[in-house]
C-alpha cells in the first residue's frame, strides 16, 4: 500500500438545525497526497477519525469510519458525527478538553488504516460547546446543592429575610415540602417596591423604594441581575448586552448572540463569505467561527520571481492552512546563511498593502484553496501562469518548491526548480 500524507485544509461551518439547536456534527475537509506529495484525485479511500481527550494518544471518546472518494482536487468532505461508529457523538463534553483528532487512511478504500497524524482541535465548535454553557456558569452560590437553576435561593444578605430561605430548609408554608422552590412565587416587583411573600401570599419583607444601586448605565431597577460570568475563556451573558468569549473570538449579545429564555442561539456574528473584499484582500478561507480566515491580495505582484537565486534547503516543508507564514520567515532567514536570496517570499514579506504588514507567500494548500475558491469562481484576476507557494519539495535536496497552475481548469500542482520565474500572490490571516 502506498504511504499517504494527509493535509488538513479546513474545518468548515457547523451544520446548524432550523430550530437553532446545537448540531451533532461538524464539517471536515482534507487533501490526500501520496508519499511524494502528489494529490490523489478521484480515488476511493477509507478514513478513520478518532477524537482523543487530554493528549495525543489519550482516552478515545469517539471514533468513526468513512468510505469516500476524493474529488478532482484530492479533497474529501466529511461530516464528523455521521460516520459508521458504535460511539455516541452527543455525549462528548466539549468543555472538558483539550481534544485531539487522529486521522488514519486506507488508500485502497478498505479498512486497513494507517495513522497519518494527530492534531489538536484548537477551537471547539461554539454551537457544540454552548450545550454545556449553562453547566460551566452554574452554582456560583453555596446553597447546599449542585442545581444551577436555583441560584437565587440565598437572600441572606438582604435585611429581614428569614434564615430558612438561605439554607434550603422548607421554613415557608407553601403547601409542599420542597425546599428548592421557595422563591418561585414569593417575589413581586411593583414599580420600585420589592415584596417577598410566602406561599399563602403573606408579605414577609417589604423593601420599599428600591433604588437602582448598580452602576449599569441605566436607571432601570428590574434588570440588575445582568451578568453571568466565569474566569478564563468563559461565558459572560447579560440581558443588557454582554459577550461570549471562546478560543476563536469574542461575540457580543445583541449582534452575534441572541439570548431568549436562557437559550443561546448563534447567528452569523460577522456576516462574512468567501469572495468578500475584506481587510486588504479577498476572502478565500473562513474557519468555523465565520469571523476569521485568510484573504488573498487583490492583485499579483508586478512581474515574475524566482523562489531563490541559489538552491539551498530552508526546511520550509509545511503544507497546511496558516503555515505559509512560517515557511516564508524560514526561507528568508536561511537565505542569508546560504548566500542566496528568496525573491518570491521577500516581496510578500515586505508588503504594506492596505495598511497591513503581515503578508506572506502562501503554503501549497493555501494556494490550492485560492485556486478552488477564487479562480474557479471567476474571482481574483489571476494570471494564466504558474504561481509559487512557500512550500519546498522535501525530497529534492533543496532544489525544488511547489507550484500551482492557474492557466486551465485542471489546476496542475507539482514542484519545479527554484530558479524558474513565476507569478506571486500574497496572503494574510485575519
Amino acid at each position: 500500500m502506498k504511504k499517504i500524507l494527509l493535509s488538513i485544509v479546513a474545518i468548515a461551518t457547523l451544520s446548524l438545525s432550523t430550530f437553532g439547536q446545537a448540531p451533532e456534527g461538524f464539517k471536515y475537509q482534507a487533501v490526500v497526497r501520496d508519499a511524494g506529495g502528489l494529490i490523489l484525485n478521484n480515488q476511493a479511500v477509507g478514513m478513520r477519525l478518532t477524537v482523543q481527550q487530554g493528549s495525543i494518544g489519550g482516552v478515545t471518546v469517539y471514533s468513526e469510519t468513512f468510505s469516500t472518494t476524493t474529488n478532482g482536487y484530492g479533497l474529501v468532505n466529511l461530516e464528523i458525527g455521521t460516520g459508521t461508529t458504535a460511539y455516541d457523538f452527543s455525549t462528548i463534553d466539549w468543555g472538558n478538553g483539550p481534544y485531539f483528532m487522529e486521522t488514519a487512511v486506507d488508500v485502497t478504500g478498505g479498512t486497513s488504516y494507517a495513522v497519518m497524524g494527530t492534531s489538536q482541535l484548537m477551537s471547539v465548535p461554539y454551537a457544540l460547546h454552548s450545550k454545556t454553557a449553562e453547566n460551566v456558569t452554574n452554582d456560583l452560590v453555596d446553597d447546599a446543592d449542585a442545581d444551577p437553576t436555583n441560584e437565587l435561593q440565598d437572600w441572606s444578605n438582604l435585611p429581614g429575610i428569614p434564615a430558612g430561605l438561605s439554607d434550603g430548609i422548607d421554613n415557608v408554608d407553601d403547601a409542599d415540602a420542597d425546599p428548592t422552590n421557595e422563591m418561585n412565587t414569593g417575589v413581586a416587583l411593583t414599580g420600585t417596591d420589592l415584596e417577598i411573600t410566602d406561599g399563602n401570599g403573606t408579605i414577609v419583607t417589604d423593601l420599599s423604594s428600591l433604588q437602582d444601586g448598580v452602576n449599569d448605565a441605566d436607571a432601570d431597577p428590574v434588570n440588575e441581575i445582568q451578568t453571568i460570568s466565569r474566569g478564563g475563556t468563559i461565558v459572560t451573558l447579560s440581558n443588557g448586552g454582554g459577550t461570549f468569549e471562546d478560543s476563536v473570538g469574542v461575540y457580543t449579545a445583541g449582534t452575534g448572540i441572541d439570548i431568549t429564555n436562557n437559550v443561546v442561539s448563534t447567528t452569523s456574528a460577522c456576516g462574512l463569505s468567501i469572495g468578500d473584499a475584506y481587510q486588504g484582500g479577498i476572502i478565500f478561507y473562513l474557519d468555523v467561527s465565520n469571523c476569521h480566515g485568510l484573504v488573498a491580495k487583490a492583485t499579483d505582484e508586478l512581474g515574475t520571481y524566482q523562489w531563490s537565486s541559489i538552491d539551498y534547503n530552508a526546511y520550509a516543508y509545511a503544507f497546511g492552512i496558516y503555515l505559509g507564514a512560517q515557511n516564508t520567515k524560514k526561507s528568508i532567514a536561511l537565505a542569508v546563511f546560504n548566500s542566496s536570496t528568496c525573491p518570491a517570499a521577500s516581496v510578500c514579506d515586505n508588503l504594506t498593502s492596505g495598511g497591513f504588514t503581515d503578508w506572506y507567500l502562501p503554503s501549497t494548500d493555501e494556494l490550492g484553496m485560492m485556486y478552488v475558491n477564487l479562480h474557479l469562481q471567476g474571482l481574483g484576476g489571476f494570471a494564466s501562469n504558474f504561481y509559487w507557494s512557500s512550500t519546498e519539495a522535501k525530497n529534492t535536496g533543496g532544489t525544488g518548491a511547489w507550484i500551482q497552475g492557474f492557466s486551465n481548469l485542471e489546476g496542475y500542482a507539482g514542484y519545479h526548480g527554484k530558479s524558474y520565474t513565476y507569478s506571486v500572490r500574497a496572503v494574510r490571516a485575519f
